[in-house]
């Protein structure tokens, strides 16, 4: 158990009489082996994650800045970013993907496109 589990246990079971402590600790942690659980609860800017199939972002929802360094990473579009002049929604996997994409955002999707096209993706 880690440092912050423990205290998340004693915090549960000082506040809570014993039979509702065992509820609180099974909704502060998903359970071990339900990586579905553990991306829907990891960090704040996780706390609203679409209904899996409600958006649809450029590159099948993969992470345009993975793109462009070559590597496939799915994002569920919590994060996401409208190209104001294409009108295109484009999905990251974490906050500073995005904050770093938009330093040059014309740069990261020239080199997502064509990195898209190498690894087999199609069209956007």
């Amino acid at each position: 158990m880690t440092r912050t589990m423990k205290a998340i246990s004693q915090r549960c079971a000082s506040q809570l009489p014993t039979l509702f402590a065992a509820a609180c600790m099974a909704a502060a942690f998903p359970a071990p082996g339900d990586p579905a659980a553990a991306a829907a609860t990891t960090g704040i800017w996780k706390a609203v994650v679409p209904p899996a199939g409600v958006m649809h972002g450029e590159f099948g929802n993969d992470d345009p800045l993975g793109l462009a360094a070559g590597v496939r990473i799915p994002a569920d579009c919590s994060i996401n970013w409208i190209d104001p002049d294409a009108g295109r929604l484009y999905c990251f996997s974490t906050a500073t993907s995005l904050v770093t994409f938009l330093d040059a955002p014309r740069s990261y999707l020239r080199q997502a496109e064509a990195e898209w096209r190498r690894l087999g993706g199609g069209s956007r």
